[in-house]
């Protein structure tokens, strides 16, 4: 499902966010990404999503070589993955039915399949009954929930979070965490970048750790408990 073979990120001449990465995901694994601030988990997902383009190496994602990608292809690469940031980045002047709904409209769904849709994606993560409120009429969590949502929507071959549950306190943040699990269960491959290494050792999930922009290790998920 995902290959990164010798993956490297320049910015300049100076920094260097990612070095000779490699590992391989399989459909349906779920997978934590960790590593301190800097250690390159942000890149690595905006290479995934085609938000930037790596300085050497090769990845390949559901079937694509990103490298060689067209600009006309990224959008068709795009709508296989599902992405969850830390600012939920949701649209205020927009319902929750809108900002999960946004990808259908731009897509050209009927606006009865994007209803349909957009109330089967929120009743997946508990707010069916928030489809007209506003963001920020919403507590962080359950902005959160609805940012998964709209992730969910276009029923994604991939699922990518970075650091989702850095704004939330513990009990939410293992409340976002059994959501992924339950998504993961559908079928759907999980990535989630992270620094908080008591959610992974709950979790019990093969851990890939950058330090430095380098592959540092690469835990299966029995082992996962050893990251301290």
């Amino acid at each position: 499902m995902i290959t990164l073979t010798h993956v490297g990120k320049q910015y300049g001449r100076i920094h260097t966010a990612l070095a000779d990465v490699n590992f391989h995901i399989d459909p349906g694994e779920f997978v934590f990404l960790t590593g301190p601030s800097g250690a390159g988990k942000s890149t690595l997902l905006k290479l995934l999503f085609r938000q930037q383009m790596p300085t050497s190496g090769e990845i390949r994602l559901a079937g694509h070589r990103l490298a060689s990608m067209s600009a006309k292809e990224i959008p068709f690469l795009r709508r296989k993955l599902g992405v969850v940031f830390q600012d939920f980045k949701l649209i205020h002047t927009m319902t929750v039915f809108e900002n999960v709904a946004f990808v259908l409209k731009v897509m050209g769904v009927s606006f009865s399949e994007q209803k349909q849709r957009a109330f089967r994606s929120l009743k997946m993560v508990g707010l069916q009954h928030k489809l007209s409120s506003y963001p920020l009429q919403l507590s962080g969590g359950e902005q959160q929930r609805v940012a998964i949502a709209r992730a969910l929507v276009n029923d994604p071959l991939v699922l990518l979070a970075d650091e989702p549950t850095g704004n939330l306190d513990p009990d939410l943040a293992q409340e976002i965490m059994s959501l992924f699990e339950r998504i993961n269960g559908q079928g759907t491959t999980v990535m989630v970048a992270t620094h908080d290494r008591n959610l992974i050792q709950r979790m019990r999930k093969r851990v890939l750790g950058l330090d430095h922009g380098r592959m540092g290790f690469d835990l299966p998920a029995p082992a996962s408990m050893v990251v301290v």
